[in-house]
Order: structure tokens, then C-alpha cells, then sequence
């Protein structure tokens, strides 16, 4: 990137105080934390372009950086999706859907950054790939059955996971000799954010695997009189969806330039903004829950 072409960190959004007033009027502070949800869209995008040679930053194997700016890229393409579905006040289920991958997203830049060793890298990199040369091996064996004869769809199929294999830097039998990675939960008990995992993976999962909760919630309605009846897309997403996906975000953001400055010295400037920018959401977030723990 160009660090002449943009301004990193960016500016962070600001509001009048008539649009406080109005949000307070109106009891609702999404105007403001969808700008804000869109600005730490902005932001991830823009740290996921920093490159591996910046003079600030230490040297670790391309792969491990590559793997860090892929997933900060894919926190925020999922954020710039609900941003597009969520500006028109509907389809808040399926904004839903896109948090839960953001949210464990963002929690593995964090993780990976926190374990800080090759072996941890190495686990997510053959976590995706066991399931890739369990289904090479199912091809191979689809190829012999027809006498040797590939399928053009087979030959494609093939090329693609030996590609992903080769660019990971790990063989085969690494692969398959690599521990698994962490499931979710451990990852947050080893981030001390273990009171999160009850909130973004089990209740979020309502939203993934379509359960009783998730069907009342989103799709079905209730009359006394007429029973159950498909409901409509006239779901908005909700404040808490963008302050949740902000703030681990922000984390995972901050995590990742920490983990690779070399120099702390270098931080300063960095993180002087970075805890003005998570000190402005914070306030906005307070005012924002300021009814929801009142206590009744």
C-alpha cells in the first residue's frame, strides 16, 4: 500500500449533536453505529492491505502473514455485506448468518497473534486442509473405479487442492500429522474472553443451523386465531449486531499490528489512535445500552 495514498489509521465518523439528540428522541442509536460498523469495515480493509515489508513491522514466514491479512480481508467483505443488506432495514436474519463467521473470524486473528508460534499457525492451515485431502483421496478412488478415467470435473477438483496444499508450505503427511486446531470456546478461555463464547457461538448458532429459536425469531409468525404463517423479510438488523462485530473487529485489528511491529516504540503513535478510535465507539455503545441495563 501506498502510505502516501490513504490515511491509516483513518479518521473515525463524527456527529452533530442534533443527531445524538434525534437517536436519543428516538431511542435507537443505529444511525450512528451502522456509520460507525461501516468505518471498521474501512479500516480492517485497509490493515489487511498494509504489507509484509514495511520497515516497521518483523519478519515472519509469508504464509503466516498471508493468513492474517486473509482473514482480516474476510472480516471485512462479510462486514461490506451487511452493510449492503442491513441499509435497507431488512433481512436482519441473514446479517445474522454473516456475524457469526465475522465474530470467530476476528477471534482467530486474535488467537493466532496471542499463541504467537509456528504450531498454531500450522493448525489452521491443516484445518481445512484435512477435509481437502479426505476428499482427494475419495476422488482417487472414484478415478480408479472408472479404470483410471478422470472426469474433466475430477482433474479440476484435484489441481485445486493441490494447489491449496502447495501453497501452505505443508506436505501431506504434515498435514494429516498436524493436531487439530481449537475449537472456538478454547480459543476465547485462551484469549480471557470466555464470557463471549455463550453469546456469539451458541446463541449465534441459532442462526446457522436453523433451529426452533431461530424459525420464531425470523421466519414464522404467531396468530391466536390463524396459527403459524411464513413471515415476511422485514427483519432490521439489530444495535447489538453492529456494536459486537465492531468491537471484535477493533480487537482483532489491534492485535494484528501489535503482533507485528517490531519495535514498541513504534506502537505509540498507532495505538494512541486506536484507543481513541475504541473510546469514541464506547461512549456511542453506552448511550447507545443505556435503557437496556437500566434496572426496572
Amino acid at each position: 500500500m501506498d502510505k502516501d495514498a490513504v490515511n491509516y489509521p483513518p479518521d473515525p465518523p463524527t456527529f452533530s449533536d442534533e443527531v445524538i439528540e434525534q437517536c436519543k428522541r428516538d431511542l435507537d442509536f443505529r444511525p450512528i453505529l451502522f456509520e460507525w460498523y461501516k468505518f471498521i469495515s474501512v479500516y480492517c480493509n485497509l490493515t489487511a492491505c498494509l504489507t509484509a515489508d514495511s520497515p516497521a513491522f518483523r519478519n515472519i514466514p509469508p504464509v503466516h502473514f498471508a493468513v492474517l491479512i486473509g482473514l482480516l480481508n474476510r472480516c471485512s467483505r462479510l462486514m461490506l455485506a451487511n452493510v449492503r443488506l442491513s441499509c435497507t432495514r431488512r433481512y436482519g436474519e441473514t446479517t445474522q448468518l454473516l456475524d457469526r463467521s465475522i465474530e470467530e473470524t476476528a477471534i482467530k486473528v486474535q488467537w493466532l497473534c496471542h499463541k504467537d508460534d509456528t504450531d498454531s499457525f500450522r493448525r489452521y492451515l491443516a484445518d481445512g486442509l484435512k477435509n481437502d485431502l479426505k476428499l482427494k483421496r475419495l476422488v482417487k478412488d472414484n478415478i480408479r473405479n472408472q479404470s483410471g478415467n478422470a472426469l474433466a470435473i475430477e482433474s479440476r477438483m484435484l489441481r485445486s487442492i493441490q494447489e491449496h496444499i502447495s501453497l501452505s508450505g505443508l506436505s501431506e503427511e504434515e498435514v494429516d500429522d498436524t493436531k487439530n486446531l481449537p475449537d472456538f470456546a478454547a480459543m476465547c478461555q485462551d484469549l480471557d474472553l470466555g464470557v463471549l463464547y455463550m453469546p456469539i457461538q451458541r446463541t449465534g448458532s441459532h442462526a446457522v443451523h436453523g433451529t426452533w429459536v431461530d424459525l420464531l425469531s425470523h421466519y414464522l409468525t404467531h396468530d391466536t386465531g390463524q396459527g403459524f404463517r411464513p413471515r415476511d423479510h422485514d427483519i432490521d438488523t439489530q444495535d447489538v449486531q453492529f456494536m459486537i462485530v465492531s468491537q471484535l473487529v477493533l480487537m482483532a485489528i489491534g492485535s494484528f499490528v501489535k503482533y507485528l511491529v517490531a519495535d514498541p516504540s513504534n506502537l505509540e503513535g498507532f495505538l494512541l489512535i486506536q484507543k481513541g478510535i475504541e473510546h469514541k465507539f464506547a461512549e456511542m455503545q453506552d448511550l447507545a445500552w443505556a435503557l437496556d441495563f437500566k434496572v426496572e
